[in-house]
């Protein structure tokens, strides 16, 4: 017997990634079992919430036409269909960004005692913040975390730029704290390109975090809970053609995903291991991705992602496939143990 019936798949965001989460959300509603669920979709975006589709139990998809999509009412997380009115049970978040994924959307479903599939408020608020994280991480044994200076706006950027490059060398990265898919990234070569850097990096948010570059492969690994115990996917590489792994590389074909990561047996256990402590340190929930810089000196934790992208080409479902696991069967372990 399911914990839940009526699931409301939430998607679309306030964020630059919105059109990502759309994609996302769209891919996860399709791919929850239809048998055990009756499934809507819901577009949220600054405040207004529509109803885009509904799939009742062994039933057909049936979509609403953009200018007729029933608005959700907020008071008690619910919606009308044809003069009947329908209590959600259940809320898989599909926002990249604001405010799915920095706890905003935890908070509110917190507060009205509605279960969902993700980290809870404090933590989402705490892993979407790269400065927060990272300060969790510093001290631990098993994975460790590049050197950064943290600039908030308003600071003196021109006047900081010879003593952080003078800290961190070049080239460096500069990023926004929050946000994700690389949006406001930038890879700083030269000292006088540092300046303009911080300043996208601050069109994506309030603070910035400038890094130190560490050379190296990247991975990639998920671990999410299967009602028994924490599990560990495969682990990923991740090869781009571009500069580093930014937005064009990520959804525009610009990169390999290698799964399994061509490294050793060792190897592998040692960064999904990794991977569960860091998911146990931070508290974490539902299924969560953590990205890594494997170099010479061991293995650098770059970030977490409390919403990691769920189209048919995002790095957790390659995961769940090589894995030899049914994505539909994937998610009901999802809904049913968060």
């Amino acid at each position: 017997m399911e914990k839940h019936n009526k699931v409301a798949v939430i998607y679309g965001s306030d964020s630059s990634e919105w059109e990502v989460s759309c994609r996302s959300g769209e891919f996860t509603s399709s791919r929850i079992d239809g048998t055990r669920y009756d499934v809507f979709e819901i577009f949220a975006r600054f405040g207004k919430w529509t109803l885009v589709s509904y799939r009742m139990k062994n039933s057909m998809r049936v979509i609403f036409p953009e200018d007729e999509r029933p608005q959700i009412d907020k008071t008690d997380f619910s919606v009308v269909i044809d003069g009947k009115k329908i209590n959600f049970d259940y809320a898989y978040i599909m926002q990249h960004g604001t405010p799915g994924e920095n706890g905003l959307m935890q908070g509110y479903l917190e507060m009205l005692g509605i279960p969902f599939s993700s980290c809870s408020a404090f933590v989402s608020a705490m892993t979407f913040d790269k400065f927060s994280c990272k300060n969790y991480l510093r001290n631990v044994d098993f994975v460790k975390c590049a050197d950064d200076v943290f600039i908030r706006r308003g600071d003196d950027v021109a006047g900081m730029a010879d003593k952080v490059i003078g800290k961190l060398g070049l080239p460096l990265f500069v990023k926004p704290t929050d946000g994700g898919s690389s949006f406001g990234v930038v890879k700083v070569k030269k000292a006088e390109d540092f300046e303009s850097a911080v300043e996208q990096a601050f069109a994506e948010g309030k603070t910035v975090l400038a890094e130190r570059f560490i050379p190296g492969r990247e991975l990639t690994d998920a671990v999410y809970f299967n009602g028994k115990e924490l599990v560990a996917l495969p682990v990923i590489e991740i090869v781009t053609k571009n500069e580093f792994f930014d937005y064009d590389a990520k959804y525009n074909g610009f990169s390999e995903e290698i799964c399994p990561a061509p490294i050793s047996e060792e190897l592998t256990r040692t960064i999904q291991n990794a991977s569960v402590k860091i998911y146990e340190r931070l508290g974490c929930s539902g299924v969560v991705r953590v990205d890594y810089i494997l170099s010479e000196d061991g293995l650098y934790f770059l970030e977490v992602n409390t919403i990691p992208g769920m189209t048919s080409a995002s790095l957790v479902p390659k995961m769940v496939r090589t894995a030899g696991l049914d994505i539909t069967d994937f998610l009901t372990e999802i809904i049913e143990n968060s």
